[in-house]
């Protein structure tokens, strides 16, 4: 059995209730130059009303399902419909959520390499994109100090 790379869970929120802009081309171009695979993915609502509504790719309007049309390898339901439905219900009313189990392709030989050689992940951790800025102001502001 081939060696698998890092599996992530990641929701990514919208306000409104449809994805928009360059996400789902962004996301293909990930997947074209094999940097991840999808290994499910699904699309969560919920309605200004509150009515949580989850929803296939095709139904995400013509040019998002072209794209996520071209998500290979995927396994879908591993994302449960429980899972899915307790999403649904944390989001904001009038929001949507893509929710996606993203296996990180770019580590599975680096990860192999590692294990061959006796070492083993002592820690990982995602450190948000918001405190990493902050980090970055910080140091400049006392740079310029």
């Amino acid at each position: 059995m081939a060696d698998l790379g890092p599996i992530e869970y990641i929701v990514l929120g919208f306000d409104g209730t449809r994805l928009a802009g360059d996400t789902a081309p962004a996301l293909v171009d990930l997947l074209e130059t094999g940097m991840i695979r999808i290994v499910d993915l699904a699309v969560v609502s919920r309605d200004p009303n509150g009515v949580v509504c989850i929803r296939e790719t095709e139904e995400l309007g013509p040019e998002m399902a072209a794209a996520f049309a071209k998500l290979p390898g995927s396994v879908p339901g591993l994302l449960s419909e429980a899972d899915l439905e307790e999403l649904g219900n944390e989001l904001a009313p009038d929001s949507t959520a893509l929710a996606m189990l993203v296996e990180h392709l770019w580590a599975t030989r680096f990860g192999s390499a590692v294990r061959a050689a006796g070492g083993r992940l002592v820690l990982s951790e995602r450190i948000p994109h918001a405190v990493v800025e902050q980090a970055r102001a910080s140091l400049a502001s006392t740079a310029s100090s």
